[in-house]
């Protein structure tokens, strides 16, 4: 940016030059040197530029998203800030007893988030659909996995009935981390299409991945091939996953996504003049 700024009022210094001469015949009595340094003085600030990389950090288990799913973060950062920060803070009674489940059944720790996406740690939470509790339950699986429950003939009678299972903690954890684990062994290991499948049904991502038509396809493969809720819900545990990574960043607004430009002021009697021989035209 300096060179060229250099350049141009060097052209025009020597336009100026050309100019007087035009009228009188002669070159002003000008020192070169002062009059390129007087004329550089108002052209450059005094300032220069520091560029900044970004500091975000993602969880091993998320690394291979980084470039699909950053700018996604980064929106959904700034749009759900209060969000984020009550959930974070909320999340601290609860995520140390779920990390736990879910290492006793070989999962990620980055699951725990679902609960946050689901319930919003609410026992009493009551799905449109019928689901139920802290991890948002259906009827149909909650027998599966063994949990005593009170069936969704009535979504006001399940608010109000404490018995169900699905609103008891430790309960309905051990459930849920059993429904990841078998996810786990029927995707092939694949976090993301495990969280797709808590949310829509290993049906659906059975059907996305044969509609995709590509062996072994990945989150980002089937991705326009399931319900858009889904989408989002992905999309969301990893932005849930990679803001609390980075959480001290996050609030203290210091998180950066992508390199920054930086501008840092210059003392003014740090400025070098430059000698009229000195500046080269390229």
């Amino acid at each position: 940016m300096r060179m060229h700024s250099v350049k141009f009022f060097y052209c025009i210094t020597i336009i100026y030059g050309v100019f007087i001469k035009s009228i009188f015949g002669q070159t002003p009595n000008v020192d070169s040197t002062k009059l390129i340094a007087g004329v550089l003085k108002t052209a450059v600030e005094y300032k220069s530029t520091v560029v900044v990389a970004s500091n975000v950090i993602f969880p091993e288990s998320l690394a291979s998203h980084r470039e699909q799913a950053t700018g996604y973060i980064e929106k959904f950062s700034n749009k759900k800030r209060d969000f984020l920060l009550h959930t974070y803070k909320t999340g601290k009674k609860y995520f140390p007893k779920i990390v736990a489940v879910l290492e006793r059944y070989q999962l990620p720790e980055e699951l725990k988030v679902l609960i946050a996406l689901e319930s919003g740690f609410k026992a009493n939470a009551v799905s449109k659909a019928g689901a139920v509790g802290y991890w948002q339950i259906m009827d149909k699986v909650a027998k599966e996995y063994g949990l005593q429950i009170i069936p969704a003939v009535n979504i006001e009678t399940i608010k109000s009935e404490a018995k169900d299972d699905r609103k008891n903690f430790a309960k309905s954890t051990l459930a849920a981390a059993k429904y990841l684990r078998d996810r786990k062994r029927d995707l092939n290991n694949d976090v993301l299409l495990m969280v797709a499948s808590y949310n829509c049904g290993i049906g659906n991502v059975r059907s996305a991945i044969k509609k995709c038509g590509k062996p072994n396809p990945d989150f980002w493969d089937i991705k326009n091939f399931l319900p858009a809720e889904t989408r989002n819900y992905v999309m969301n545990f990893i932005a849930l996953n990679v803001i609390f990574k980075n959480y001290e960043k996050f609030a203290n607004r210091q998180l950066l996504f992508a390199p920054k430009i930086i501008d840092i002021p210059v003392d003014a009697s740090e400025k070098i003049t430059i000698p009229f021989n000195d500046i080269r035209v390229d």
